[in-house]
């Protein structure tokens, strides 16, 4: 819908990250469902509780009206309802920053970038983000982003000489593509061993849902992890400060 030449849309968003701008307004990071990342000012978000509320905490969903002008970056975020906030349950440190994971690496990620899957997928594993229940979702999500966002490498053959990998260790690197054999390894690879790489399978296969029913405790997961993570962030060109504050 347009009034004149100011484009007002409504949609699903997740808000990532907020910070003071000018007097009482906040600058707000959102990741929608439908344009990819949006950023925008929430006017007098400091004083008044009207139109935002609550909604403005990191990975709440909510539906967001905003306001669009030709050839102008930031867009006027009018009001925001409230669809599920994770801040209603039960937080700790290690749920706070999963969650701050999901969003760093959603505000990360290159603009232009719409995928309803990644939204639905952030939705996901938000969900399943409990008190003494956050790894596997951390887990899957780092592996899933690097899959949707087409940066996940074959793990079954070595991108070198061709071998079949399957069942075996494979080796990564930080500052290339693709795993390879032994043989072919680059200096400074890692290494990431057959039963690594058949979890990433299952969670290729499987839904958090359905994985969540299992026990994951910080110990399980931990090559597969630092291998995903590791690979957003080439990727990404950043290192993601939660992702390190989750390993300590």
């Amino acid at each position: 819908m347009k009034e004149g030449r100011i484009a007002v849309r409504v949609g699903e968003a997740i808000v990532l990250r907020t910070w003071p701008f000018h007097e009482a307004d906040l600058l707000v990071s959102l990741f929608t469902r439908e344009f990819g990342k949006v950023k925008g000012i929430a006017r007098h978000a400091m004083r008044s509780r009207r139109r935002f509320g609550g909604a403005l905490e990191p990975m709440t969903h909510v539906k967001a009206t905003w306001a669009e002008r030709p050839k102008q970056e930031l867009v006027r975020l009018d009001a925001f309802e409230i669809m599920s906030s994770p801040m209603t349950a039960k937080i700790d440190f290690v749920r706070l920053a999963g969650l701050e994971l999901v969003a760093e690496v959603l505000d990360e990620l290159p603009d232009g970038a719409v995928e309803d899957a990644v939204f639905r997928l952030a939705l996901a594993v938000t969900g399943a983000m409990e008190v003494g229940r956050v790894w596997m979702p951390v887990t899957y999500f780092c592996l899933w982003m690097t899959r949707l966002m087409g940066w996940m490498p074959e793990l079954g053959r070595c991108v070198v000489c061709g071998e079949d990998l399957r069942g075996r260790t494979v080796w990564y690197s930080g500052v290339a593509d693709g795993v390879t054999c032994a043989d072919d390894r680059r200096p400074g690879s890692v290494g990431l061993g057959a039963e690594a790489v058949a979890e990433a399978l299952r969670m290729f296969k499987g839904t958090v849902q359905d994985l969540g029913a299992e026990e994951w405790p910080k110990e399980r997961g931990v090559a597969l992890r630092r291998f995903a993570v590791e690979t957003l962030e080439r990727h990404l060109e950043k290192r993601l400060v939660s992702a390190r504050a989750l390993a300590r």
